[in-house]
């Protein structure tokens, strides 16, 4: 159901430093690219994540209750992404972990203050 995600930043080339070496573990890479927006994906017909300036030309905030969730293959993939993260300076919201009904997800704030999950199904 979902095409892409768009999240703001205040420092483009910080937040997309970040998101380079983040989606690189995980086979994602630039996939839409202008001077003030770039999407990462795995292929155009999948949802992409996007960082932009906002369009209205007002500073980036982050949204209060607003979290992008990101589907992984399997625990150690959650694990190693949430690590990379924190690793790149993001800061830490949930160890990864059984959430209950099958879900492992781990949480972090990327440099922006922006909510992310890294999650998968278990059996």
């Amino acid at each position: 159901m979902i095409g892409y995600t768009t999240i703001g930043s205040n420092d483009l080339p910080k937040a997309w430093a970040f998101y380079d070496e983040l989606f690189e573990t995980i086979g994602a890479s630039r996939l839409m690219e202008i001077d003030t927006f770039v999407a990462w994906g795995v292929a155009m017909d999948q949802p992409l994540f996007s960082v932009t300036k906002p369009f209205n030309g007002e500073p980036a905030t982050v949204g209060n209750g607003d979290m992008v969730a990101l589907f992984m293959p399997d625990t150690d993939t959650v694990s190693d992404f949430h690590a990379k993260a924190l690793s790149l300076g993001a800061s830490n919201e949930g160890k990864p972990g059984d959430r209950g009904d099958n879900f492992y997800g781990a949480y972090f704030r990327d440099l922006d203050g922006h909510k992310i999950c890294a999650f998968t199904i278990t059996e």
